[in-house]
């Protein structure tokens, strides 16, 4: 039993219920877990205020060092926010100026988006073109170390603070991947992360690629660009595989593009400010064009609301991998002039009413990522050309004699420049994925054509 003067317990109960009123609001915000708890009574409450302010106050004067009382209560925070839900913290003043940083979307790191699943630091995905991608760290890696400090019981933001810095330096991720016998170790130097949210590409004239790789502001703007640009677009492909998502207006403005009536997407959660729904509008909306969606692992939060809403409506087919299970809202609160609280207020749901947090959405078809293989035809000639090619390469013969190997390797070798504006046959086989949206996009697209 803890044993304290009365007048010391009082001093501090009144600080501690101080402080409570302050945060009265953020604490009616708490997330609510799947397990629903019968709110604490009045007394229960004091009892927990009093119980704090004790501990607090036999570490100040045991502890065997001495202990700034500052330091303490934000330890207290940070400990508190981390067991809520990987999401929410609580930021000091240095965290709170990086996440400012942050938000500007120019900053040196990895180019890597992390998450904890099941306890453990996830990358939900790499974006293209960044260090972390071009180091070949994949969906699904988990990061067992960063360079010496070990990553178990580290929050998600720490493990952020750490991987940032300034660019050209490097840090060494040792990873646990499927598949690999033993912890793997990649160093990678940090940059200047600025990134290109999209990608539009087609695919035998007829199909329009579109890859969205996160969803900053430009989204909606690009993806309407990409469509003006190719009008003659008979199918779209839209590729949300590696997108840990970003923005949620451009998420709802994506889905809009595609679907003119209903909701998209609607929060939830305890306060009644945070229960909001996104409705589609008819403005603009190209409700024919057939679509095939492409999602993973590494497909989270925005692009997880994008691929469930165009599945809910009947919009696209989804294909690939099931995805991350990110349906959560945090929101940054100030706590005085450079403090914050990140906070989950609510979650996302999709128009049916299912949930993505933790459960994610499952593809129509599940394709795995891989590689197709195949062996030509050794049939090349059609039966009808048959006699007459026969003649023709025996004309040859007779006229110029047998043609050298070398004239025909040279001529075979003769490699023609791709364009990175197409997809080609190539390239297709070489993701099964994409091969198989092509397919099924291509049997929407003669579907359609039936209905006409």
């Amino acid at each position: 039993m803890i044993k304290k003067s009365k007048k010391v317990i009082v001093a501090g109960l009144v600080t501690t219920l101080t402080v409570a009123y302050m945060f009265g609001s953020f604490a009616q915000a708490k997330d609510t877990a799947v397990t629903k708890h019968t709110p604490s009574t009045a007394k229960e409450k004091l009892e927990a205020y009093i119980k704090f302010t004790q501990i607090l106050n036999v570490i100040e004067s045991q502890y065997v060092d001495d202990i700034n009382t500052t330091d303490l209560v934000d330890k207290a925070l940070k400990g508190l926010m981390a067991n809520l839900d990987s999401h929410s913290s609580f930021m000091d003043s240095k965290e709170y100026k990086d996440l400012t940083v942050q938000t500007k979307g120019e900053f040196g790191g990895l180019g890597i988006s992390i998450g904890m699943k099941d306890g453990a630091l996830t990358v939900i995905a790499p974006i293209d073109g960044t260090p972390a991608f071009k180091a070949g760290i994949k969906s699904g890696d988990i990061i067992l170390k960063i360079n010496d400090a070990a990553t178990i019981g580290m929050s998600i933001d720490d493990s952020v603070k750490l991987m940032r810095g300034k660019p050209k330096t490097s840090l060494v991720l040792t990873i646990i991947r499927k598949g690999e016998p033993k912890p793997l170790e990649v160093k990678i130097t940090r940059d200047i992360i600025n990134i290109q949210s999209v990608y539009a590409k087609t695919i035998e004239d007829k199909i329009l690629y579109i890859h969205v790789a996160s969803f900053d502001r430009k989204v909606v703007e690009g993806v309407q660009k990409a469509m003006k640009e190719h009008n003659a677009t008979e199918g779209l492909i839209l590729d949300l595989r590696n997108n840990p998502g970003g923005l949620l207006d451009q998420a709802v403005g994506l889905v809009d593009l595609f679907v003119d009536e209903g909701t998209i997407v609607s929060q939830k959660g305890k306060q009644p400010a945070e229960n909001m729904n996104y409705d589609a509008t008819k403005k603009n909306t190209d409700n024919e064009t057939p679509i095939v969606v492409l999602v993973n692992g590494g497909s989270a939060s925005a692009s997880e609301i994008v691929s469930g809403a165009l599945q809910d409506f009947n919009r696209s087919i989804v294909i690939g991998e099931k995805t991350f299970g990110k349906g959560s809202v945090q929101v940054v609160m100030p706590v005085g002039e450079d403090e914050a609280l990140k906070l989950t207020v609510a979650r996302y749901y999709l128009p049916s009413g299912r949930t993505i947090q933790a459960v994610g959405v499952t593809p129509d078809i599940i394709v795995h990522l891989g590689k197709i293989d195949f062996t030509e035809d050794p049939i090349l000639l059609k039966e009808s050309d048959l006699k007459k090619h026969l003649e023709s390469e025996l004309a040859k013969i007779d006229v110029n004699g047998t043609t050298s190997a070398k004239t025909n390797t040279n001529t075979e070798n003769n490699e023609t420049a791709v364009d990175d504006n197409i997809i080609t046959e190539d390239q297709l086989y070489k993701d099964v994925q994409l091969k198989s949206a092509v397919d099924i996009l291509k049997a929407l697209i003669i579907t359609q054509k039936g209905k006409k």
